[in-house]
């Protein structure tokens, strides 16, 4: 699950891939259709325990259904965002979910402390109760490396370092004390533990899958599951230090062709059970209460809208009991629908849309297709059946309730413990030449570059914010920055320690610790062209110069997948991958610096979950270190020297300025859409060599990536260029967005004649003339318009041009 400013978002490839759209656009032949059906047969068979419900439940659940208008029933299905719904609300919409996305916070704010979650959470319960069938809400987050949207919260690595771990016991307890601290604001569902298994690190969400390998996946799927739940009993609702997982996302999420988030995997049957579906029977055999559809589509059929998973595979091959709930709007994705109008999504087998801002309208459009049978009755009390089962586990229903919100639980100190503990063992040592490491008592050290003291780097996205860019230290004061701990074991052991980002320093050291890495991100703007990492210069120079004065260099590297660093690994002395650790850098100090016996507190026991890349293609297929590759302190640790040769185009301007080539969005660009703009390939002056868009609703699209600097390129006066086609007028103003700042475009718009292809160029100069900042664009385009607009659009670049042009308004 994630979030952006209310906008569903729908990925295309960039070379022909079939297309998931909202509306009624997505085409979808017979052949798509039979290349994304499943056999059951083939699929590994599961079971919810018995333990999951009970005849005493199953029988009030009856009595309630009975009672139940069909408006009170279609509620249930639907789960709003906090940020486009108040608890008042719901005395006229009886929802049955709420959620608070990864960009939301209670009453608006991002850092609400979990005494403000537990009020927010109350006030839609007690409203809930009060209203409609008296049935209360159930409250979702995303709490995928600890209670990560809580400052102060114990934030574990990501799962890319506790695959690292390979400690399945060590996952478990994880998810005990994760479990502890979401409910200790009020909250009772997680949807996490995610069971991707990433095959392309290309993919921006890479960290969120523990393994590329499927066993390992599947010996944690259990853990987790088991950690955040507790074991199921008998008639008997989760305790209250519990609450519900959600195993996701279902299904191939980390198979995608070129690793594209949302993108389609294109792989046969076999291999879609052999390498993505082994974690979801462990997780259902352990108990698991809900699961979260993917995004992403399989064969070009979008999984929300795909039967032969959601229901003939999962709910039965795999027998689970539980609610399959559907991702940010991710139903609109279907063929044949939008954000506000999907019943084919549960008449696919999902239980509960997931409708963040699009949740009014889509209770309308429901409610119609219950009346008038497009949604069978049974299909609807089996949803609804589904939704209470949870509800009653979690111990929500009937008079005995549990209680949670002991906010005592957050940042407790066995909490932060295991975090460190959890760093410490997700560390993996690929070279320790001459003995580099342990870093010896008494030691003189520098810990410097752009890592040394940035909590953000260091916990990565989905931390505070969905991005996690603006993390600092000062939203966890109970955990410490890497460069601060270190710092602080050296002078423990009587050493001396100097922490600057810059690498300047007044006495010289002994060895110098230099902290870098992959700057934060999440989904979208975590998706790469390759796999190339490529430091500032800034700290290119800082490790030339360290070692031209022999001092020693560790390398710590942070990012969320292994990555090409051939020349980084050559220049460092010792160099470990650290992941994105979190926030207990102490766990990285156990591990580099000697104590006072003169040993370090830890050894080194991570071992790679993912191959290391030789160089920066992708798939990985010829690795420098092979998975479960990792040294230790009781291994040489020299290391020939190592490729340079990135082996791709490293040509960063393209990927910088172009972001619609012949209709298509290249990588690592992506196009989102909200429900309201339906698109299809047309034909401009050769065969579809465009898409058109139809804004069948006040709506925005947007171009979505990672951050890229075109300050150098606003300077020297380039241009926005759109070439394209406006097949219908809009009858409003046309906002059109570069680097923070709107343009309205609706005159421009006018210069030819309806239904003429024409080049549009507006020169950057007046996107900052309106305020743009060109440093880290991560959104080059957005365009908003109202109903009624159609345009057919071929390229969207940004180019140098001696044309002169003026500018359009600022919009308003």
């Amino acid at each position: 699950m994630r979030l952006t400013n209310s906008m569903a978002l729908i990925a295309f490839a960039s070379a022909g891939c079939v297309s998931a759209t909202t509306s009624s656009v997505t085409s979808v032949t017979i052949a798509d259709s039979a290349r994304a059906t499943a056999n059951p047969s083939v699929w590994p068979s599961a079971a919810s325990p018995a333990a999951i419900t009970d005849t005493k439940t199953e029988d009030a659940i009856s009595a309630l259904i009975a009672k139940m208008t069909l408006e009170q029933k279609v509620g249930q299905l639907i789960q709003a965002d906090i940020s486009a719904i108040k608890p008042e609300d719901l005395a006229s919409y009886p929802l049955g979910s709420i959620l608070a996305g990864g960009n939301s916070g209670p009453y608006g704010d991002e850092r609400a402390t979990a005494e403000q979650w537990a009020q927010l959470v109350n006030a839609f319960r007690d409203v809930s109760r009060k209203s409609g069938a008296g049935v209360p809400i159930l409250f979702g987050v995303d709490a995928v490396h600890g209670h990560s949207n809580l400052p102060q919260a114990t934030i574990f690595p990501h799962n890319i370092g506790l695959g690292a771990a390979h400690d399945a016991n060590l996952i478990q307890r994880i998810g005990v004390a994760t479990a502890a601290e979401i409910s200790g604001s009020g909250i009772e569902w997680t949807f996490a533990p995610t069971l991707a298994v990433p095959q392309d690190l290309r993919w921006g969400r890479a960290y969120e899958g523990y393994s590329s390998d499927p066993a390992l996946i599947a010996e944690y799927a259990g853990a987790m599951t088991v950690g955040l739940q507790g074991q199921l009993e008998s008639g008997v609702p989760l305790k209250a230090t519990h609450v519900a997982a959600t195993a996701k996302h279902f299904l191939a999420d980390g198979g995608t062709m070129d690793g594209r988030d949302q993108g389609d995997a294109q792989i046969d049957e076999a291999e879609l059970v052999a390498k993505h579906a082994q974690g979801y029977p462990a997780s259902i055999n352990a108990g698991a209460l809900t699961v979260m559809a993917s995004f992403s589509s399989w064969n070009g059929i979008k999984h929300h809208g795909n039967a032969s998973l959601l229901t003939d595979v999962l709910k039965n091959r795999m027998g689970f009991a539980g609610l399959v709930v559907g991702d940010w709007n991710g139903h609109g994705h279907v063929a044949g629908c939008s954000a506000t109008d999907c019943p084919a999504a549960i008449n696919a087998g999902l239980d509960l849309f997931m409708a963040p801002d699009s949740w009014k309208g889509l209770f309308a459009s429901t409610l119609g297709a219950a009346r008038d049978g497009r949604i069978s009755l049974t299909r609807l009390d089996d949803a609804v059946r589904r939704i209470l089962r949870v509800k009653y586990k979690l111990g929500l229903m009937g008079d005995a309730r549990t209680v949670r919100g002991d906010t005592s639980l957050v940042g407790k100190q066995e909490h932060l413990d295991l975090a460190r503990e959890a760093v410490s063992k997700s560390l993996v040592l690929l070279k320790n030449d001459k003995s580099t490491l342990p870093i010896r008592n008494g030691a003189k050290v520098l810990v410097a570059g752009s890592g040394a003291d940035n909590m953000a780097m260091q916990a990565g996205g989905w931390t505070i914010s969905w991005q996690g860019t603006d993390t600092t230290a000062a939203d966890f004061t109970n955990g410490q920055t890497i460069g601060r701990a270190i710092s602080d074991a050296v002078k423990a052991g009587g050493g001396a320690a100097t922490v600057s980002t810059s690498g300047d320093y007044t006495d010289k050291p002994d060895v110098a610790v230099v902290v870098l890495g992959e700057k934060p991100y999440a989904e979208f703007e975590g998706d790469v062209p390759h796999l190339a990492f490529q430091p500032q210069a800034a700290e290119e120079e800082l490790i030339a110069r360290l070692k031209a004065q022999d001092i020693r260099v560790v390398v710590v590297f942070l990012s969320g997948r292994p990555m090409f660093t051939g020349k980084l690994i050559n220049q460092a002395d010792a160099f470990v991958a650290a992941w994105l650790p979190g926030t207990q850098g102490r766990g990285v100090a156990d591990v580099l610096v000697a104590g006072a016996n003169g040993k370090p507190a830890r050894d080194f026991t991570g071992r790679l979950s993912f191959a290391w890349p030789a160089d920066a293609r992708s798939p990985i297929t010829a690795p420098l270190f092979p998975l479960g590759y990792g040294l230790d302190y009781t291994k040489a640790g020299a290391l020939a020297a190592v490729n340079e040769d990135p082996r791709v185009d490293m040509s960063s301007l393209t990927i910088a300025t172009h972001y619609l080539v012949r209709g298509k969005v290249p990588a690592p660009w992506n196009l989102q859409m909200d429900g309201a703009i339906s698109t299809r390939a047309v034909d401009l002056s050769a065969q579809e060599d465009a898409r058109q868009f139809t804004w069948n609703a006040d709506g925005a699209l947007v171009v979505n990536g990672p951050a890229v600097d075109l300050r150098k390129q606003a300077k020297e006066d380039w241009a926005l260029l759109i070439d394209w086609r406006i097949d219908q007028p809009s009858s409003g103003p046309v906002k059109l967005t570069f680097g923070g700042a709107a343009l309205d475009i609706q005159k421009a718009m006018r210069a030819s004649p309806t239904g003429t292809a024409m080049q549009t160029r507006i020169p950057l100069r007046c996107f900052a003339q309106a305020g743009a900042k060109f440093d880290a664009v991560g959104s080059p385009i957005r365009m908003q318009a109202a109903k009624g607009l159609v345009a057919t659009i071929r390229n969207v670049h940004i180019e140098t041009t001696k044309e002169s042009a003026s500018c359009p308004g600022k919009a308003r």
